[in-house]
């Protein structure tokens, strides 16, 4: 007997219409419009939903949900697809990759990942004269343990002085690019407790004291409490860029 179409395209449709109907029964939300002119090189713009970008207005927290709420409601039929094809793309990385090692000032640094965890580790270890890496591993970040109470951490830039005693690193935890330098003793495993805000770039002086830095403020830096060229490490209040 020859083989019908027909039931084949009754399969291929019904997920289609399921998924149609799905979205059918729901409501969009809607976010209202408040007017706001903006003016800018004399030219004058009309944003009626510039109020969005104020995050914590209670009002702003609860249209993000309303729309979270009916992504997940519109997207339940698909709920199965998208469970394999993330796992069937987890699937195909390597959870226990590391990068390539490069040497430095003495070391050889290299960043790797363990299975299961979802953040880097920052390692080195120590070269010998023939500039092959011997002796144990140092881990200098483990950013699963740093990223722990976050919803949101993201490191890097991290810098470490001549000396290889310290390694000052950029810090974002509200995933909207503003870094916030901070400093490890490498010897002690201690993370100093001076945080300079707002920092786009840094470089250490080769006395291992001192290094300059350049703010996203546009005024001068002070100095944070607790740095100084005799106690560790400290800045140069250069001016700032925008």
């Amino acid at each position: 007997m020859k083989p019908s179409f027909f039931p084949l395209l009754i399969r291929s449709f019904v997920p289609y219409l399921c998924f149609t109907m799905s979205i059918q029964a729901q409501t969009p939300p809607q976010a209202r419009k408040i007017d706001k002119s903006l003016e800018k090189h004399g030219h004058i713009r009309q944003d009626p939903y510039y109020w969005l970008n104020a995050r914590e207005n209670p009002e702003v927290v609860a249209y993000l949900e309303a729309e979270n709420a009916y992504t997940e409601a519109v997207m339940a039929p698909t709920k199965a697809l998208q469970e394999k094809l993330f796992e069937e793309m987890k699937g195909r990385v390597k959870q226990t990759d590391m990068s390539v090692p490069y040497n430095l000032n003495g070391y050889s640094y290299y960043t790797r990942y363990e299975e299961g965890q979802e953040y880097p580790l920052y390692c080195r270890k120590k070269l010998n004269a023939q500039a092959e890496a011997l002796g144990e591993e140092e881990i200098m970040m483990d950013v699963n343990k740093m990223a722990e109470g976050y919803n949101y951490y993201s490191l890097g830039g991290i810098s470490v002085s001549d000396d290889n005693r310290l390694a000052a690193y950029f810090v974002d935890t509200v995933g909207r690019r503003q870094y916030n330098l901070h400093f490890k003793n490498l010897e002690s495993g201690e993370i100093l407790p001076d945080v300079i805000p707002d920092v786009a770039g840094f470089a250490w002086c080769a006395d291992n004291q001192t290094f300059f830095l350049w703010q996203k403020r546009p005024h001068y830096a002070p100095a944070p409490p607790g740095i100084s060229p005799s106690a560790g490490p400290g800045h140069h209040p250069g001016p700032a860029c925008l």
